[in-house]
C-alpha cells in the first residue's frame, strides 16, 4: 500500500522545534519548522506496518503505512498516489514543486524534493505557472499521479482540470465541469438561482468589452462591480461609480484578470455597498456526501483583497448563519459538488443575503476553519481525490461534526507599504523574527536571506491565531504581530495593527467598506526596532560610496570617542539655578535679580555660536547631550546658554539631517535649571530672508513651549520697525525678549550691545559700557563678542568691570579666533574678586576635557584658522561668517583667493553703504565679495558695471529692500542701476507680505509626506526652508531619524572592518552594529554589505555610486536615476514593477493629464498619469524600481533616448 504524508496539526503543546524534529525525517529536505509544517505533498518510499489508531481516533486494527526512515504516517485509509506535483509556487509548494526563471532562488525551489523549471523564450514569469500542457507534459515525464493546483494560477482552470483528466492524471478539486460551472461567475449565479438562492442583478454571460458593461450599468445603475469571470483572490476586481471611469477600469480589470488567471473575460453586477463578505465552506467525497465546516468572516478587504478573516462570523444572526449553511448545501448538493470549495455571500445591514459565488478550490484563508474544526483540508482533499468517503476520514455527516473550537482569526502578512497606498515592495528580506507560542500558527516560506518577488502576489506569511473567546483571539493575534520583526522589506504589519485594534473590529460588525471608511488605520507610529534598518543602510551608505559631508575638507575625525563628563557632586537632579527664578518670579522680576547680582554671571555659547564660528555649525545633537547633565551642575551660576537659533536650525536640517526642534527637547530634558537663549534675527526669525508676521509670531511661540526662555533679538541693519516687531512677539509668547543692536564699527547709544565682529577694544568697551550703565542704571546690560583679534577676554574684563551684567563667552577648548573668548579664562581672573562668577574652575575643567576631546571629532569642519587675526579690524567680517565664507569660498574655487576674498569683502561693504554686518546682512557682503573675486572687480568697477552684471540675488534683495532699511538708506547709483523697473519695498518687508496659512501648509506636509510623520514644529520647519525641509524629510524616510544616535565618527566617516558601533535607537533599547565586509559590484551596480545587528547576521543591497560603480560610462548612470520627489517635472514608478504599457516612444512628449505608463507588480496593474507635460524616459517590458524616472520635463531627447537604453541593459 502506497501513501502520502499529511500536514500535522499545530498543536499547543509542541513548540516550533519540536514540529521540525518531528517532520524532518519525513520531508526529506533540510527546512525550518516555517516548511516542515506546512507539506502540502511528498514524495517518500512508504513501506507496511500495523498500528492501533486511525484518522478518527476510534480503537481500530489496520494497516498504516511509514516511510523509508520507519516514521510512522497516522493514515486510515489507502492513497494510490505515489508522487504529488504542486501547480503553484511559494508556501503552498514545498514539495514536488514547478518553478518559472524569475523563482529559481526561491524557497519553494529549493526545498522541494523535486523541482522543475517552466520557462519559454517568450514566457513571463506569470506564464510559467498558466502554461497548461507544459505542466502537464512535465508531469508525465516525472510519472506524477496527482497535482494539486493550490490557489491562484490555474486552480479556477476548467482546461487545467480537464487535460489532467486526459491524461490520466487525478486533478486535486472538483471536477472540470464543477470548475466550469462555478468558475463562471455567470453560469454559477444561473444555478443559484434554480436552488432558490438570493442573487444580485448581474451580467448573464461573461462579457469581453466595455461597452457590454456600459449597456448593462446604464440598465442596473451605479455602481457596479467588474469581476475577473474565471478567477478570484481580489484580482481583476474594480467598483466602477461613474460612467465615465467605466472603460479604463474595464480594461485594467481585464488585463489583471488575463495576467492572473489566463482569461480575461470580466462578470459585471449591481454593487452592493458596505455588507459583510461571510463565505461558507464546503467538503463534498465522490459519492454524494457533502458537508459544510461553518462560515468565515472575510468582510475586511482592500481592493476586494481579504487581509483579515475569522471563523466562526461574530455576531452573526443565527437564523442567517443557518439560510447560509442551508444554501451552501444545497448549490453544492446541485452541481454534485466534489471536494472542497467555498459558497461566498454578501450580507447587508438589514441582515438580507445575496448569492455571490463559488470558489471550486481551497482558499488562502482555509486556515481558520481548520483551527476551529480540527480538520486538515487539504490532507482531505488528497484522500478524497485518492476515493475516499466523508465517513473514512472520520468526518461522517453534517450533525457529527462538533460546533466550532473558539474563535480563530488569519492575518495576510504582505510585503506592501501602507502609507503609499499599499504599493507593493520588493527585496531582500534583511531579517526574519517570527513569533511563537500556544495557539499561533504561520504559514509561510520565506525567511531571512530569501528574495521577494516582484513579479508575483505580495503575500509574505500567514498568521493565525485560535483562542477560546473572539476577544482573546484578538489579543492573542496583536501580541504575535507585534512579535514579528521583518527588516529588508515594506509590510502592512503596522496597519493590520490598527486594524485589530479598531472599535469597529472589535464589535465584530465590520463590513467590506471598513478600510475605506476609517482613515485614521493610516495612522501609524513607526516602533524604533524598524528604524534600525534605515541606521543601517546609512552606514552602508558611506561604506559603499563614502561620506558626502559639505565642507569636511580637513583631517579625519578622531579616534576617541570621549565619554559623557561626570563632575563631582553630581547628582540624579541638577541643582537650582536661574531659570527655576525665571519661572517662579517671571521675566520682569528675574531681570531685577539678574540687575541686582554682584557677581559677574555667564553666559555660555558653546552648544550655539562657538561650534558655528569655528566648526561651520556642524555640532551634532548626540554630542551635545553627551555633555547636558554635567552642564547642569557646573554651569548652574550660569545667566543662560545659547543653545539654539542662527545658523543652527537651517544646519541641523541640511547637513546634519536632524531635526532642530529635537535638539532643542532634548537638552531641556537634560538642563532644566539653567535658561536657554536663542538667536532671533527679528523678521528674519531663523532664516535669511523677510516672513509674514504671523509665521514669525508662531515660530517663536512654538519656541517658547519647545524650551526658549531668552529670545536675543536683533535686526541686520539695526532697523528700529524690525527690532520692534520681533520684541513684541517675544513678548506675546511670554519669553524675555533681549532687544540688541549691533556694533560694527560706530558707537551708539544702544541699551543692548552686540558685537557680531569682534572690533570692541577694550578701553572702549570701558568707555561704552561706562555711558550705558550711567544713562541705564536699571537696565541689564549683555555683552556679546568674538575673539577674532585676540582681545576678547579683556575686553569683557573690561566690559564685567565697567558694569556689564552678563558676559558672553565658551568652553576654552572651543574658544578664540572667531569664536567667543575663553570662559576658563574669565572665570579664573574673576575667581576671589568681586565679581567672582561663581562656577568651580575644576569643574570646568573636567567639562572642557570633554569639548576637547568632542572637537576633534569634527576635525574635517575645522577651518584651519590657526591664529587670531587683527585684521577683522580692517575688513570687519563676522567672527560667524568668518569660518563660512571661507568654506563658501573652498567650494567655489576661490580658496587660494581668500586674502583677495577677505579685501573684497570690506569694498564690497563699502559700496553697499558701510552697513551693520550681521546675519543676513552679512551673507550679502559675503556673497557680493566672492562674485566681484570670481569675476575681478573692484568697488569702482562694480558700481560702474552694476547694470549690466548678473548680481547675486541675495545682493539684488537687500537694494530691493527686503532685508529692511539701513541707516542713511540705500547707496547710490548702485541701487538704481541694480534694480532699474524692480519693485521696491518702503518700510518693514513683513508688513507688506500676506500671511500664511499655517493649517494649509500642514494638510499639504501630510500629503506629501505621510500625515503620522507631520507635526505641528515640522510645518514651523518648512514655513522657514520649505525646500530644506522637503529633502530633509526625504533622508529620513530613506536612512531614518534615528540617525542621530549614530556616534559621531560612525556618521562622518565610513566604519572599518569588524568595527562594532552602538546605538541607542531609544530610552534603553541600544544596538550593536558590527561591520563585516563589503562584497563584489554586481552586474545591476549594487553591492552587498554585511553587518551583524546585535549579533544576527545582516545584509543591506547599497547601489555604487563611485565610478567603479558608474564603469566609466553614463549608461549605468541612467539607468539607476531616480526621479525628484519634489519636482513636478520629474515622475518616478510609484513602485518595483514591469512596465506594461507606455503610452508614447521614449523620447517624445506626453500632455499633461495624459497617462504616462503603466505598471505591474505582483499581479497588480498601476497606472501613472503625466502632471505636465513630459518627455517619456521608458519603455515596455523595462524593470523598473522604486521611484525610478519614468518622465522628465527638463531632459533632452538625446538623453531620454540614452536613459531608455540604459534602462533596457
Amino acid at each position: 500500500m502506497q501513501s502520502i504524508h499529511a500536514r500535522m496539526p499545530v498543536s499547543c503543546g509542541v513548540d516550533s522545534h519540536q514540529r521540525a524534529a518531528l517532520l524532518r525525517p519525513i520531508c526529506r529536505c533540510k527546512t525550518s519548522a516555517r516548511f516542515a509544517r506546512r507539506p502540502r505533498i511528498a514524495v517518500s518510499k512508504l513501506r507496511q506496518i500495523t498500528c492501533l489508531k486511525n484518522y478518527s481516533g476510534h480503537d481500530k486494527v489496520s494497516t498504516p503505512t511509514v516511510n523509508e526512515n520507519g516514521i510512522v504516517i497516522e493514515e486510515s485509509d489507502e492513497t494510490p498516489f505515489k508522487k504529488i506535483l504542486c501547480a503553484n509556487r511559494g508556501e503552498i509548494a514545498v514539495r514536488l514543486a514547478i518553478y518559472s526563471p524569475a523563482d529559481r532562488l526561491q524557497p519553494h525551489r529549493y526545498k522541494a524534493d523535486e523541482s522543475y523549471e517552466i520557462s519559454g523564450p517568450e514566457m513571463t514569469p506569470v506564464q510559467s505557472y498558466l502554461d497548461v500542457e507544459a505542466i502537464i507534459a512535465l508531469a508525465k515525464q516525472q510519472s506524477v499521479d496527482a497535482i494539486h493546483p493550490g490557489y491562484g494560477f490555474l486552480s479556477e482552470n476548467t482546461t487545467f482540470a480537464r487535460r489532467c483528466g486526459e491524461e490520466g492524471i487525478v486533478f486535486i478539486g472538483p471536477t472540470a465541469k464543477t470548475i466550469e460551472a462555478m468558475g463562471d461567475k455567470t453560469t454559477a449565479r444561473r444555478l443559484a438561482e434554480e436552488c432558490g438562492v438570493p442573487t444580485v442583478p448581474g451580467s448573464k454571460d461573461p462579457i469581453t468589452d466595455a461597452q457590454s458593461a456600459l449597456k448593462f450599468a446604464k440598465g442596473a445603475g451605479f455602481p457596479v462591480i467588474l469581476k475577473a469571470a474565471m478567477g478570484g483572490g481580489g484580482r481583476g476586481m474594480r467598483v466602477v461609480h461613474q460612467e465615465e471611469f467605466l472603460e479604463d477600469s474595464f480594461a485594467r480589470a481585464s488585463n489583471e484578470a488575463k495576467a492572473a488567471f489566463g482569461d480575461g473575460r470580466m462578470f459585471i453586477e449591481k454593487y452592493v455597498e458596505s455588507p459583510r463578505h461571510i463565505e461558507v465552506q464546503i467538503l463534498a467525497d465522490n459519492h454524494g456526501n457533502v458537508v459544510h465546516l461553518y462560515e468565515r468572516d472575510c468582510s475586511v478587504q482592500r481592493r476586494h483583497q481579504k487581509v483579515v478573516e475569522l471563523a466562526p462570523a461574530y455576531g452573526l444572526d443565527d437564523k442567517v448563519r443557518q439560510a447560509l449553511h442551508r444554501d451552501a448545501l444545497k448549490i453544492a448538493h446541485h452541481v454534485k459538488y466534489r471536494n472542497a470549495g467555498t459558497v461566498e455571500f454578501m450580507v447587508d445591514k438589514n441582515g438580507d443575503y445575496y448569492f455571490l459565488e463559488v470558489n471550486p478550490r481551497i482558499q488562502v484563508e482555509h486556515t481558520v476553519t481548520e483551527e476551529i474544526t480540527q480538520i486538515d483540508l487539504v490532507q482531505a482533499q488528497i484522500k478524497i481525490a485518492g476515493g475516499a468517503t466523508l465517513d473514512s476520514l472520520g468526518i461522517g455527516k453534517q450533525e457529527d461534526i462538533p460546533p466550532p473550537r473558539g474563535y480563530a482569526i488569519q492575518c495576510r502578512i504582505t510585503c506592501e507599504d501602507p502609507e503609499r497606498n499599499f504599493q507593493p515592495d520588493s527585496g531582500r528580506i534583511q531579517a526574519y523574527r517570527s513569533p511563537g507560542g500556544p495557539g499561533i500558527r504561520l504559514d509561510g516560506a520565506m525567511t531571512a536571506g530569501n528574495v521577494v518577488s516582484r513579479h508575483y502576489d505580495s503575500l509574505l506569511v500567514k498568521v493565525i491565531v485560535r483562542s477560546n473567546s473572539y476577544i482573546h483571539a484578538i489579543q492573542k493575534m496583536q501580541r504575535a504581530l507585534y512579535e514579528f520583526q521583518i527588516r529588508g522589506v515594506k509590510t502592512n504589519i503596522l496597519f493590520l495593527e490598527n486594524v485589530l485594534r479598531h472599535p469597529e473590529f472589535l464589535s465584530g460588525y465590520a463590513t467590506t467598506s471598513f478600510i475605506e471608511d476609517n482613515p485614521q488605520l493610516f495612522d501609524f507610529h513607526h516602533d524604533a526596532a524598524s528604524q534600525s534598518s534605515g541606521v543601517l543602510t546609512y552606514l552602508a551608505e558611506l561604506v559603499v560610496n563614502g561620506p558626502s559631508h559639505p565642507g569636511a575638507v580637513g583631517n579625519p575625525p578622531s579616534l576617541i570617542t570621549p565619554p559623557p563628563p561626570h563632575v563631582q557632586g553630581m547628582g540624579s537632579q541638577p541643582p537650582s539655578g536661574w531659570r527655576d527664578l525665571l519661572l517662579r518670579e517671571g521675566p520682569e522680576k528675574w531681570g531685577q535679580a539678574i540687575r541686582a547680582h554682584k557677581g559677574a554671571l555667564i553666559t555660555d555659547t558653546t552648544m550655539r555660536d562657538a561650534h558655528q564660528s569655528l566648526l561651520a555649525t556642524r555640532m551634532r545633537t548626540h554630542d551635545m547631550c553627551k555633555a547636558a547633565r554635567a552642564t547642569s551642575h557646573v554651569m548652574k551660576e550660569a545667566a543662560s546658554l545659547e543653545v539654539w537659533g542662527g545658523a543652527t536650525f537651517d544646519v541641523a536640517l541640511r547637513f546634519l539631517h536632524e531635526c532642530p526642534w529635537r535638539r532643542l527637547e532634548l537638552l531641556r530634558e537634560r538642563i532644566p535649571n539653567i535658561p536657554f537663549q536663542m538667536l532671533l534675527r527679528g523678521v528674519n526669525a531663523v532664516g535669511y530672508t523677510s516672513y509674514a508676521d504671523n509665521v514669525v509670531n508662531a515660530f517663536v511661540k512654538e519656541a517658547r513651549v519647545a524650551g526658549v526662555d531668552i529670545f536675543r533679538v536683533f535686526d541686520s541693519l539695526n532697523y528700529i520697525d524690525n527690532l520692534k516687531f520681533g520684541i513684541d512677539s517675544v513678548h506675546q509668547g511670554g519669553g524675555v525678549a533681549e532687544g540688541t543692536l549691533c556694533y560694527t564699527g560706530d558707537v551708539s547709544n544702544p541699551s543692548k550691545k552686540k558685537d557680531m565682529a569682534g572690533l570692541l577694544k577694550p578701553r572702549a568697551a570701558t568707555m561704552l559700557i561706562g555711558a550705558l550703565r550711567k544713562q541705564f542704571p536699571d537696565m541689564p546690560i549683555h555683552v556679546h563678542t568674538h575673539d577674532t583679534a585676540g582681545t576678547g577676554v579683556a575686553t569683557q574684563l573690561a566690559c564685567a568691570e565697567a558694569g556689564a551684567d552678563i558676559i558672553d563667552c565658551c568652553i576654552d577648548s572651543m574658544s578664540g579666533a572667531t569664536s567667543q573668548p575663553s570662559l576658563g579664562a574669565l572665570v579664573n581672573a574673576l575667581h576671589g574678586t568681586d565679581l567672582d562668577t561663581g562656577i568651580n574652575p575644576n569643574q570646568l575643567a573636567r567639562l572642557n576635557t570633554f569639548w576637547e576631546q568632542t572637537r576633534g571629532l569634527y576635525a574635517p569642519f575645522e577651518s584651519d584658522l590657526r591664529s587670531t587675526s587683527s585684521d577683522v579690524y580692517q575688513h570687519e567680517m563676522p567672527g560667524g561668517q568668518y569660518t563660512n565664507l571661507k568654506f563658501q569660498s573652498l567650494s567655489l574655487g576661490l580658496g587660494e583667493q581668500w586674502e583677495k576674498v577677505k579685501t573684497a569683502y570690506a569694498q564690497a561693504n563699502r559700496a553697499l553703504g558701510d552697513i551693520v554686518k550681521v546675519t543676513p546682512s552679512s551673507k550679502v557682503v559675503g556673497d557680493l565679495a566672492q562674485f566681484m573675486v570670481q569675476n575681478d572687480l573692484d568697488d569702482k568697477k562694480l558700481v560702474e558695471k552694476a547694470g549690466s552684471l548678473n548680481l547675486p540675488g541675495s545682493v539684488v534683495d537687500f537694494l530691493q529692500g527686503n532685508l529692511g532699511q539701513p541707516a542713511g538708506g540705500f547707496p547710490e547709483p548702485l541701487t538704481s542701476r541694480v534694480i532699474k523697473d524692480k519693485k521696491k519695498i518702503e518700510g518693514r518687508p513683513g508688513a507688506g507680505l500676506s500671511p500664511v496659512n499655517l493649517r494649509q501648509l500642514e494638510m499639504d506636509l501630510k500629503d506629501k509626506h505621510g500625515k503620522n510623520s507631520i507635526t505641528y514644529r515640522d510645518v514651523m520647519s518648512s514655513a522657514m526652508y520649505p525646500q530644506v525641509f522637503d529633502e530633509f524629510k526625504n533622508w529620513q524616510g530613506k536612512y531614518s531619524k534615528y540617525t542621530e544616535a549614530i556616534p559621531t565618527r560612525a556618521f562622518l566617516t565610513p566604519l572599518d572592518e569588524d568595527e562594532e558601533v552602538e546605538v541607542e535607537i531609544s530610552k534603553g533599547n541600544i544596538t550593536h552594529i558590527k561591520y563585516r565586509a563589503m562584497g563584489e559590484l554586481q552586474p545591476n551596480g549594487t553591492r552587498e554589505v554585511f553587518f551583524d545587528t546585535n549579533g544576527v547576521p545582516r545584509t543591506v543591497e547599497i547601489v555604487d555610486t563611485t565610478d567603479q560603480g558608474e564603469g566609466g560610462g553614463p549608461i549605468r548612470k541612467a539607468a539607476r536615476e531616480k526621479a525628484l520627489p519634489d519636482v513636478l517635472g520629474s515622475v518616478g514608478a510609484p513602485m518595483a514593477g514591469e512596465v506594461i504599457e507606455v503610452t508614447a516612444k521614449p523620447g517624445s512628449l506626453v500632455k499633461a493629464g495624459q497617462k504616462l505608463a503603466v505598471l505591474s507588480a505582483m499581479k497588480m496593474e498601476t497606472a501613472v498619469q503625466s502632471p505636465c507635460d513630459l518627455v517619456v524616459l521608458i519603455k515596455e517590458g523595462v524593470s523598473a524600481i522604486t521611484d525610478s524616472i519614468l518622465g522628465s520635463l527638463d531632459i533632452p531627447v538625446e538623453e531620454a533616448e540614452e536613459a531608455t537604453k540604459a534602462a533596457a541593459a
